[in-house]
């Protein structure tokens, strides 16, 4: 089933009208006129990104505009994605981050021209959640945009901040459930706390909070959408939110600080040996020390992780962990960014990603949103042709339109275990049976040391009735079997080759380790074209993949695997950066 396509649908059309006059009487109300009290900077930015704005150079949801002689509002915006991210105003925290006289001047002048532009009510900005993101940025570095402003210039930021708060206020209800309604929230809370007249927005809101914090953080401390990335983000919102009203002499409720707790360790246990998130579900690998930065401001002492986070297994052994998604993937409104990746792992070894899934690829446009969503996107076995779970288009929820996953597997179990010298985990999932009568199985097993990952594969079917699928597809075929595939997609920066006659695959990376790939049955060993999507960059960067096919021909086909170190980073090498650390996100 495709995109939804054409005209917008009267809810949308009724909601836009909505906030564009909420915005409206927002802006011809009383302004406030300072702060009440000013919340810490706690944002981090990126010095590479301030650059880049200062030359001119803007890279927004995977668009690079070149225009170093136009402000930022006077852009051909190449996308919808592109303006929106533009109105959050998140490149503030890059400018500052960089502090100098010319970020200062082009975040000065970006901003007021905004105010100028748009602060009546006009263009795209004025929905909950960019006003939300907006506000939080504007109030952490006031200090950096208010220094050697004039009288007037002060009393337009603040009388827009004023309008802003009470547009948040009448319609925050309106942003979609999940990350949008807690970056509204957030920022009404942060506004109503910091701003002068706007005291009585921060009651209804922080009681407002509580309730989402209850009702979409789940015991576990999980999201419906079961994206990592967006856990840190809800995560980073609840620190600065419970912040600001610690600053305010306020404690916080017991529902947000309920919430803080349980999903710190799911984020721990979420996060490879690089510090990185696994990507899954949507979310990439998070903005590099926000993380980090996050647990840090939650206070909250590191503890074992006991069974699943999130739908997620880890396994870690030495400098290695492993990631599997392990649980039924997100369903309804929840799965329109997820994916039809059940069973498949990533691994990273020290600092170095090994095993990935290709990644989000919503920046890169519809065709490669479509594709990063599909079973054979991500680093485990699919039935060639086939995704584990399928898309489709729905209507949700107030006038926006989507993609959900449909077809789920409706039984996936996973049974972790550990031994002196191993752990391991054994996980199935029945999203081909209905098609093909078979059950995925996978085992997987990784030493202690983190030097060796071992990996059973099995197809089968299990029941009569799934034998009778299975012959069906059989005489379908004329008897040539049922095809699959066992992909391991590669991060860009390894090194892969096959090796013994074809019969194995190295995999050098640039910490000067090496691991060897080796597979047993009567599958094929290929080392194929794929990519890897990184939301930073411009376009999907090229890598490789490990790739066993075969058929099924029986009521059972199993494929051994191993992916064991052959060589260990050399001591005198630390192995301290990561080629993305210091790159140019523009590249």
């Amino acid at each position: 089933m495709g995109k939804v396509e054409g005209r917008l649908s009267w809810d949308e059309r009724r909601n836009r009208l909505m906030n564009r006059w909420q915005a409206y009487r927002a802006t011809h109300a009383r302004p406030a006129t300072g702060f009440v009290s000013q919340p810490e900077p706690r944002a981090i930015g990126t010095v590479a990104r301030g650059r880049q704005l200062v030359a001119g150079n803007y890279l927004f949801a995977g668009s690079l505009v070149e225009a170093p002689d136009k402000a930022i509002w006077d852009l051909d915006m190449p996308s919808p994605r592109f303006e929106e991210t533009l109105h959050q105003f998140r490149w503030l925290d890059d400018l500052a981050a960089l502090g100098d006289g010319a970020a200062r001047a082009r975040a000065q002048d970006w901003t007021w021209g905004w105010i100028e532009r748009y602060g009546r009510g006009a263009g795209p900005g004025w929905t909950p959640e960019l006003t939300g993101r907006r506000l939080i940025g504007w109030i952490n570095n006031a200090i950096f945009l208010l220094r050697g402003r004039d009288r007037a210039a002060s009393e337009a930021f603040f009388s827009s901040l004023g309008a802003q708060t009470l547009f948040l206020g009448r319609r925050w209800q309106s942003a979609p459930e999940g990350l949008a309604r807690f970056e509204a929230l957030t920022g009404l809370i942060y506004a109503g706390l910091a701003l002068t007249a706007m005291d009585a927005h921060v009651e209804p809101a922080i009681r407002a909070l509580s309730r989402e914090c209850e009702s979409r953080i789940d015991s576990h401390g999980g999201l419906p959408t079961r994206n990592p990335e967006e856990l840190l983000e809800v995560f980073t919102l609840l620190i600065w939110a419970a912040q600001a009203m610690l600053d305010s002499g306020r404690d916080p409720t017991p529902e947000l600080e309920a919430a803080i707790i349980r999903i710190a360790p799911t984020l721990r246990a979420l996060r490879h040996a690089d510090g990185g998130l696994a990507r899954f579900h949507g979310g990439g690998r998070g903005v590099q020390g926000r993380l980090d930065q996050a647990l840090a401001a939650a206070g909250i002492r590191p503890e074992p992780h006991e069974g699943l986070a999130m739908g997620f297994a880890r396994l870690a052994g030495g400098r290695t962990t492993v990631i599997v998604d392990a649980a039924r993937p997100p369903s309804g409104t929840a799965s329109v960014n997820g994916h039809a990746s059940t069973l498949a792992f990533e691994l990273t070894s020290g600092r170095r990603p090994l095993v990935v899934s290709c990644g989000p690829g919503a920046t890169f446009g519809e065709t490669w949103r479509r594709a990063a969503r599909s079973t054979p996107s991500h680093s485990t076995l699919a039935i060639d042709g086939f995704s584990s779970s399928h898309l489709g288009v729905v209507g949700l929820s107030r006038g926006r339109s989507g993609e959900i996953l449909y077809d789920l597997p409706k039984d996936v179990r996973a049974q972790p275990s550990t031994a002196p010298r191993a752990t391991r985990l054994l996980v199935g999932h029945d999203g081909y049976v209905e098609s093909h009568g078979l059950t995925h199985v996978r085992q997987l097993t990784l030493t202690r040391d983190g030097r060796e990952l071992t990996g059973e594969d099995t197809l089968g079917a299990l029941t009569e009735t799934d034998r009778r699928t299975f012959d069906r597809r059989m005489t379908g075929s004329q008897l040539q079997g049922v095809a699959f595939s066992i992909r391991f997609h590669l991060h860009p920066d390894v090194d892969a080759a096959l090796d013994m006659n074809g019969q194995a695959v190295s995999l050098a990376l640039k910490s000067g380790e090496l691991w060897v790939f080796r597979q047993a049955g009567a599958s094929k060993l290929a080392l194929e074209p794929s990519v890897y999507l990184d939301p930073s960059r411009l376009k999907p960067r090229a890598t490789k993949q490990i790739v066993l096919s075969g058929r099924v021909l029986d009521s059972a086909c199993q494929i051994n695997w191993t992916l064991a170190k052959a060589q260990d980073t050399p001591q005198a090498i630390r192995d301290i950066l990561r080629d993305d650390d210091d790159h140019l996100p523009y590249d």
